[in-house]
C-alpha cells in the first residue's frame, strides 16, 4: 500500500481540541477507505511566511499515511470543503520515518535550551574594545 506523509494547517482561531476533532474526522475517512494512520504530530500554532485568508497564525499537524490513494484524495477533498483547514500537502514517500520529524526535534533542543526570546543573559559591557565614540554631526561642524 502507498505510503504518505500529510501536513495541515487550521485556522489560528479553532482550539486545540477542535485541532483533535479534525485529526480524528480525517483519521475516520482514512480507516473507511481501508487505510491506516501511523504518527500524528501536532506542531502546535505557529506563524505562517505570509496571511492566508486573513489569518497570520496556524495549528499545523503531520499525518502518517499509509492508505490507497482513493481514501487520500477523499481526506483532501473534505479538508478543501472545510472551513477550519487554510492549506494542506500531501507527499508520497518511499518508507515512513517513525522518529520525531524535524520540527518536533527543533521544539526538543528549544525547550532543553530553556529559552524564548527574552532569555538573553547578560550581555556585560558592551563597550569592550571599541574605544570611544567620535564628534557628533553638530560637533563637527
Amino acid at each position: 500500500m502507498p505510503l504518505y506523509e500529510h501536513v495541515f494547517l487550521a485556522r489560528q482561531d479553532v482550539s486545540a481540541q477542535q485541532v483533535e476533532q479534525l485529526i480524528e474526522q480525517y483519521k475516520g475517512v482514512i480507516e473507511n477507505g481501508g487505510g491506516s494512520i501511523g504518527k500524528v504530530e501536532n506542531w502546535g500554532l505557529r506563524s505562517l511566511a505570509y496571511r492566508i485568508k486573513k489569518n497570520r497564525k496556524a495549528h499545523y499537524t503531520l499525518m502518517n499515511i499509509t492508505a490507497p490513494h482513493a481514501a487520500v484524495a477523499e481526506m483532501e477533498r473534505q479538508m478543501g470543503l472545510s472551513e477550519d483547514v487554510l492549506r494542506f500537502m500531501t507527499f508520497k514517500v518511499d518508507e515512513l520515518d517513525e522518529e520525531p520529524s524535524a520540527m518536533m526535534q527543533k521544539r526538543d533542543r528549544d525547550d532543553r535550551r530553556g529559552g524564548g526570546r527574552g532569555d538573553r543573559g547578560d550581555r556585560g559591557d558592551r563597550g569592550g574594545d571599541r574605544g570611544p565614540r567620535g564628534p557628533r554631526r553638530e560637533e563637527q561642524e
